[in-house]
Order: C-alpha cells, then sequence, then structure tokens
C-alpha cells in the first residue's frame, strides 16, 4: 500500500496575499505534501508576495489559472517561483498524477471541444498511475456549483465521466466552496479560500 499524499487545495483568492499568507500556515500545519490552487490566485487587491508565503515554507505548489489570471501572470509566477501550471502541462508525484484546464485572460466559457481534446491528452500521458487527481478553475456542467446561475463547461464534465479521475478540484463560484458530490466514482469539490485538505 503506497503512502497517502496530502494536499491542500484552495482558489480564489483574488490579489488578497492575507488569505496566502494564512493558508500557508495551514499548509505547514498540516503537513501537506502538495498545494494545488485552483486559480484566480490574482484580482484587484494587491498582488504582491501570492505565492511567496508557499515557496517560503518550502511548500510545493502547483495551480491552474483562473479567469482573472492572465497568461503573462501565470507564466510569470511560474518562472518566478518554480511552480507548475497544470493548465499547461500535467505533473506526477509517485503514483499520483495531476492534470487540468485553466481559463486565463477572462474566459468564462472554454471552447468545449477543444478542452476536452486537452484534458484526453494531457489524461493520456498520466492513465497509469494509480491515483489521478483533475483540475479546473470552471465548475463541471450539471454539478451543484450551478446554483449560482453559472453555467459549468460541458467539455470538463465530459472529462470526468470519461477518465473517472479519482478527485476533480474547481473554484470559480465562491459560494459554492465547500460543497462535495460525486459524478460515478469521481469525488468533486468546489475549493475556495478557506483551503480544503485532502488525503488521496
Amino acid at each position: 500500500m503506497n503512502k497517502k499524499t496530502k494536499i491542500l487545495a484552495a482558489g480564489d483568492f483574488h490579489g488578497n496575499s492575507t488569505i496566502a499568507k494564512k493558508l500557508a500556515e495551514k499548509a505547514e500545519k498540516e503537513k501537506v505534501d502538495l498545494v494545488i490552487l485552483a486559480g484566480d490566485i490574482t484580482g484587484p487587491f494587491d498582488s504582491d508576495n501570492l505565492l511567496k508565503p508557499f515557496i517560503d515554507k518550502n511548500q510545493k505548489v502547483i495551480f491552474v489559472p483562473g479567469n482573472w489570471d492572465t497568461s503573462e501572470t501565470a507564466e510569470f509566477l511560474s518562472k518566478l517561483y518554480g511552480v507548475k501550471n497544470v493548465g499547461n502541462h500535467y505533473v506526477k508525484y509517485g503514483n499520483l498524477g495531476v492534470f487540468g484546464i485553466g481559463s486565463a485572460d477572462w474566459q468564462l466559457d472554454l471552447n468545449e471541444k477543444k478542452a476536452f481534446a486537452k484534458l484526453k491528452k494531457e489524461f493520456e500521458k498520466i492513465k497509469d498511475l494509480e491515483k489521478k487527481i483533475m483540475v479546473s478553475h470552471l465548475h463541471a456542467a450539471n454539478t451543484k456549483a450551478e446554483f449560482s446561475g453559472v453555467r459549468g463547461s460541458t467539455g470538463v464534465r465530459k472529462a470526468i465521466e470519461q477518465f473517472k479521475p479519482d478527485i476533480f478540484l474547481a473554484g470559480h463560484i465562491h459560494e459554492a466552496e465547500g460543497i462535495e458530490e460525486k459524478i460515478g466514482k469521481t469525488k468533486v469539490i468546489n475549493v475556495g479560500r478557506k483551503g480544503k485538505i485532502i488525503e488521496i
């Protein structure tokens, strides 16, 4: 039996470095192996030191960009802190694979065909691993987060149904933070600024 990976999943802190600091402290206290950020890292507030608190505590961070995050910012953060943008490229940690899709540059709707094709391509690279996590900033279609009146992504939904990741993480709908449900065997978790500890 392989050792479990402990994860802090969060998102939507919209440039608030105080929240980033609190999340980094939570990650340290909980001794997590990995921090996954589901986008909207930047925002209308101060945007300094958003990932620095995690890096200062030697935490491993990966993220997907959200609609508030520009492609340039995502690349800048990635290079500056050496963190992986899983919206661009899957990652592997031992027996765990993480793949996903971002929605940078104010995208509130994905090109669903392209989104599914991209997720399929990334999934192919990690499909033989024992555990899989899929991350998207935008929620999937026909999930509880749609109570907000905001439609979810059909391409993301199709990917969950076909690739059956163990866990699917999404942000975007702030009021949906903490809502969990199942799509087949996939646990769907809406994450936000409080952060959620997950073991897989």
